[in-house]
């Protein structure tokens, strides 16, 4: 079955007719937050908080508009303190669907993906300009 059909975050959707502006932010659930800008070239997501099945849409929207739009995306990681198999599927997904860079993963996501075996699919990068500029 396609992972859309499963349920999992759509990275195909356009959920925005309209481009991204410079810079901007969404607020989740229970405190999680999206920021995004560009920087070097590259489109810059900042994810910040806990995602989970509830808080997910937000960040899976984002990305999914980053990789259609720029050929290359990092993924700040550092402020995640919660992450689930939810956010995974959607880092594989996104991994899949364009150039996704992982940046300074927090150590929960960091263990999460070592334990899962997704660290060895992903690129991850400890700094902004490595990401950007590799």
């Amino acid at each position: 079955m396609p992972w859309d059909e499963a349920g999992a975050p759509a990275l195909t959707r356009d959920t925005s007719a309209e481009p991204l502006p410079e810079q901007a932010t969404t607020h989740a659930p229970e405190g999680a937050a999206v920021l995004q800008y560009e920087w070097l070239g590259a489109w810059v997501v900042v994810a910040r908080g806990s995602y989970d099945m509830d808080s997910i849409a937000p960040l899976s929207d984002a990305l999914g508009a980053a990789v259609r739009k720029h050929p290359k995306v990092i993924l700040d990681a550092s402020g995640i303190t919660f992450a689930d198999s939810m956010l995974l599927n959607l880092l594989i997904l996104t991994h899949q669907a364009g150039t996704l860079r992982v940046v300074a993963p927090s150590p929960q996501l960091r263990r999460l993906c070592e334990i899962t075996g997704v660290d060895g699919i992903l690129e991850t990068r400890t700094s902004l300009d490595d990401a950007a500029v590799s």
